[in-house]
Formats: structure tokens, C-alpha cells, sequence
């Protein structure tokens, strides 16, 4: 309850006197160290994307992408662990974070994202693109670096490493269930109504509930202060920033043959870290055969950790241990 306690009045403050949070965690949070940031914004056709960029602003940057109705703040304690030298930018991907929606009407497709490191590259005259990615997208890693092998020169995948596997039945009760939540929330949109709104203690909870515990109740101000806005009808309480047809997105699937000759294409240096208890494939036939895929590349690294799914917002330092020296190996000055 203490824990819950301090980040129910950390996040309070931040939202009810918009005081960027990451000056009130110096003063307020424990066990992890901080880094100065800025936040940006990038245009996209129907909005802007959000994001916040530490460190070196003259050079081209390591990207942050973070997973399903999570935001840039999964990255909060483990940017201050990475290289001074290099700048490291924390992207939230549409519908997530401080970044717009898709208009009404359109459907949240995993595979677009991809469209937002190119539209990222453009807007910054980028030739490559070097990437930290957790969970969805680093499935979405996975496709970019193995559709466009020349686009990436640093592949960081977290706990995931491999879009999902198509099983047949279990593959369209999925998407029948995404469609059902779909339609769920396109009639919430259509009638206006007043989202539910929460004590931020409830939505400490409903997190660190939600993700399996994945997520610590200490770390959970972390998401949640990029998630969360105050309600309009009840002032004490907040609702949920993000969109809720996120809830609905449509994941890419392929056959056990595609995976093994999409992990085939992958050229660059690339980083696989997992927690031990992850289970990533029904076979360990068909996973061994897509890691040996992947290990035909000589800049290729796998390391197994202790931990939970979130384990790089968690414990950073297991990450940082692994992820410096192959940052310092393959992205030098």
C-alpha cells in the first residue's frame, strides 16, 4: 500500500499542475537514476507522433519502440543506464502515449507501425535506422529488418523474437475475438460516452494486474503518467488517454516456413534478450529451427535472463549489462 501510496501522489502532482514528470522524479523516485529528455513530435498525415529524445541532438540516435498499450515510458529507467555518447529516442507508437489516434473508422494493424520508422527516417533524413524494441514491436523488428535488410544497422529485440506463429484454428478464434472487440469499440465510439474514469491507486492495480505482475507497482508510474489524463466529470479521478481500439489490433501471422526464411534475411547486428520464464513457440522443434535461422548471422546474440516480461523497465541494469557493450560494439562514434 506505501508503494501504491507514493505513486498515486507522484503522478497527482504531475498531471494536476503539468509539471513534466522527469522533473518531479529526482526528488520523488528511488532505485533508478534519471536522464534529461525532450519531448518531440514528428508529423504523420493524421497527427504527429510523441516522443522523448535524450541525449545527443547533432547525431543520428538509437530508437525506442515499445510494446502493446505501453508508451515511451517503458524506457524511462533504462535510458539513464545506456551510452552518454549516444542519443537514445523513445517513440509512442499511434493510439499509445502522447501520440494521435487513427481517424475514426480505421483499424489498428500491427504491421503499420512499420510505416512510422520510414515516415521517422524521412522526416529526419535518415539513410538507416538503429532499434531497441520490447514485446510487439520487437515482432515488428523482426518483419522490417527481414523485408528491408539494408534499413536497419542495429536490431535490439526484448523477450520477443518472432512474429506469431499461424495455427490454423487457434489462429482465426483469435481474430474472430479481435473483430468482436472491434465492433465493441467502434459502437462506444459512435454513442460518445464518458469513459470510465479511476482513482489512480485502481489504476496502479488494474496495471500491475493486467501485465501478470510483469510490470511493478514502483514501476508502473512509469506507463501510466503517459496513459492517464484527469476526468472531465469526476476532477479527483482519470481516464485512460490511450485509444481503446487498441484493444481490438489486428497482429500479423505467418506460417512456421515464412519465419524461417524471414529470420534468414536478417543481416545486421542483432540482439535477442529474454527472461527465462518466456514461452515463445508450442514446439521447440519449430523455435530451435527459427533460432538457427537467425544464428546464420555472425553478428547474431542470444542471452537468457532472469526475470518478467517488462524486465528491461524493472530491473535495468540485467539489460544494460548486455545491451552497452553490444551498443558500444556495433554503433561506435
Amino acid at each position: 500500500m506505501k508503494t501504491i501510496t507514493a505513486v498515486s501522489s507522484l503522478l497527482k502532482r504531475s498531471l494536476q499542475v503539468q509539471v513534466p514528470l522527469r522533473k518531479i522524479i529526482k526528488s520523488y523516485s528511488t532505485g533508478f537514476i534519471t536522464r534529461e529528455f525532450e519531448e518531440v513530435q514528428f508529423s504523420v498525415p493524421w497527427g504527429h507522433v510523441a516522443g522523448k529524445w535524450y541525449g545527443p541532438k547533432d547525431k543520428r540516435p538509437i530508437v525506442g519502440l515499445h510494446g502493446w498499450q505501453d508508451n515511451a515510458g517503458t524506457f524511462d529507467t533504462l535510458a539513464p543506464l545506456l551510452p552518454s555518447d549516444v542519443g537514445f529516442l523513445a517513440i509512442d507508437l499511434p493510439g499509445h502515449g502522447l501520440s494521435s489516434w487513427l481517424p475514426e473508422g480505421c483499424t489498428y494493424h500491427s504491421i503499420d507501425y512499420i510505416k512510422i520508422l520510414f515516415s521517422l527516417m524521412r522526416d529526419l533524413k535518415w539513410e538507416k535506422i538503429s532499434l531497441i524494441c520490447h514485446s510487439m514491436s520487437a515482432v515488428n523488428g523482426f518483419v522490417f529488418n527481414s523485408y528491408f535488410p539494408d534499413k536497419c544497422d542495429m536490431f535490439v529485440a526484448l523477450d520477443i523474437v518472432q512474429p506469431i506463429l499461424s495455427k490454423n484454428e487457434i489462429t482465426v478464434n483469435f481474430a474472430i475475438k479481435q473483430f468482436e472487440e472491434l465492433n465493441k469499440q467502434m459502437a462506444i465510439s459512435m454513442q460518445k460516452t464518458v469513459p470510465p474514469s479511476y482513482e489512480i491507486e485502481e489504476l496502479v492495480e488494474r496495471l500491475h494486474n493486467s501485465t501478470g505482475k510483469s510490470i511493478s507497482k514502483e514501476c508502473c508510474k512509469f506507463i501510466l503518467k503517459r496513459n492517464i489524463k484527469p476526468s472531465s466529470s469526476s476532477p479527483s479521478k482519470y481516464i485512460l488517454s490511450r485509444d481503446g481500439r487498441l484493444k481490438s489490433m489486428i497482429f500479423s501471422v505467418f506460417s512456421h516456413d515464412e519465419l524461417v526464411v524471414m529470420a534468414k534475411r536478417i543481416k545486421c547486428p542483432h540482439l535477442f534478450i529474454r527472461n527465462n520464464k518466456a514461452k515463445h513457440y508450442d514446439s521447440e522443434l519449430e523455435l530451435k529451427e527459427i533460432m538457427n535461422a537467425l544464428k546464420l548471422n555472425p553478428s547474431f546474440e542470444e542471452h537468457i535472463v532472469d526475470g518478467t516480461h517488462h524486465l528491461h523497465l524493472t530491473e535495468p541494469h540485467k539489460i544494460a549489462d548486455i545491451l552497452n557493450p553490444f551498443i558500444n560494439k556495433y554503433r561506435p562514434e
